[in-house]
């Protein structure tokens, strides 16, 4: 496993919904929360109609890409443990973590 860092977007093992199986999917990394575990937040390449939602193109990248078109939900937090981190793949400009940062900030101060 690569090291992490905070701006990086890395691949987490996510299981469905009945703990059979999971699946792949990327996360921005946002903080270490310390004793192996990370805070992320989920990236989906999924178009919703998500007014919080931060699309990536790839001048957003600093190192690395996505294969799709894909939007940061800063709304959808989670913390993970450092073995559900399966691969590192990109790693996001200062100035795309300062708006995500911003909008989740903002999101918290209006609770919305």
């Amino acid at each position: 496993m690569d090291v992490i860092s905070v701006k990086d977007i890395v691949f987490v093992a996510f299981p469905f919904s009945d703990l059979s199986q999971t699946k792949l999917r990327p996360a921005l990394v946002l903080a270490n929360a310390q004793r192996n575990d990370w805070i992320l937040c989920q990236i989906t390449s999924q178009a919703y109609n998500d007014s919080q939602a931060v699309a990536l193109d790839a001048a957003d990248f600093q190192n690395g890409f996505l294969s799709k078109v894909s939007y940061v939900r800063p709304h959808k937090i989670f913390t993970a443990n450092e073995q559900l981190i399966k691969k590192q793949v990109a790693s996001l400009t200062a100035a795309k973590h300062h708006e995500i940062i911003t909008r989740i900030q903002k999101i918290l101060h209006d609770g919305h």
